[in-house]
Formats: structure tokens, C-alpha cells, sequence
């Protein structure tokens, strides 16, 4: 593990994972698809608003690290996110599609606000 920590990735669309691995790594981040140990982060792709909350339920008894979620389902910019986030209870949603920029961002805000 480096120094930036080990991130889990549950997401089912291989390029999407792909996508997150490699942008992921270039930022220096250690990134797992599913990992023993606990992460610093869980990013985690949520299809469906009617079964989000049974989902992050399941993936905070697998892991005790903050989860950022993915959705291509929830509507774009702050007050969207912000309010998606807050009805979920995690600290941020964000909607596909994004930009490098915009995953690390999130990225790096949720590993501030962990440590």
C-alpha cells in the first residue's frame, strides 16, 4: 500500500473500472476491485436511486471507510449531488458522466475529510 492508501472499487461496468483503476493509479493511489484489508476509501457505482440505500448498507458492513458514490441516475451539479448525498447518507455523490478532474477531486475532499 502506498502512502496515498489503498481504494476500493465496486463498480460492475468493466471500462468504467478500468477508467477509475487507471486514473486512480496515475494519481498514486493503490486501487483494489475487492480487497481483505480495509480501505481508505470505498467508491462504489450505484445503478438504481430505488435500492441505493440496501446497497451502501451492505458495502458499510463490508467496509469502515467512507463510501463515494456513482451514479449515472442522480442529477448534475452541487445542489443535485449535495441532495442525493444527504438523502443517502454519505458525503458525496457523483454523477457519471465525470472528468479525471472531477473523480480526483472527490477523491481527494472524502480522504481529507477521513483522516
Amino acid at each position: 500500500m502506498n502512502r496515498k492508501g489503498f481504494i476500493a472499487i465496486r463498480e460492475g461496468d468493466d471500462l468504467i473500472r478500468e477508467l477509475l483503476e487507471r486514473w486512480l493509479g496515475e494519481a498514486g493511489y493503490s486501487v483494489r476491485s475487492v480487497g481483505g484489508e480495509s480501505p481508505r476509501l470505498v467508491i462504489a457505482d450505484i445503478p438504481s436511486p430505488r435500492d441505493a440505500r440496501s446497497r451502501i448498507e451492505a458495502l458499510r458492513a463490508m467496509y469502515a471507510a467512507p463510501i463515494l458514490v456513482l451514479s449515472g441516475r442522480f442529477r448534475r451539479g452541487v445542489a443535485g449531488s449535495a441532495e442525493a448525498a444527504r438523502r443517502l447518507g454519505v458525503r458525496k455523490v457523483l454523477p457519471k458522466p465525470f472528468t479525471r478532474k472531477e473523480l480526483l477531486s472527490a477523491v481527494d475532499e472524502m480522504l481529507e475529510g477521513a483522516e
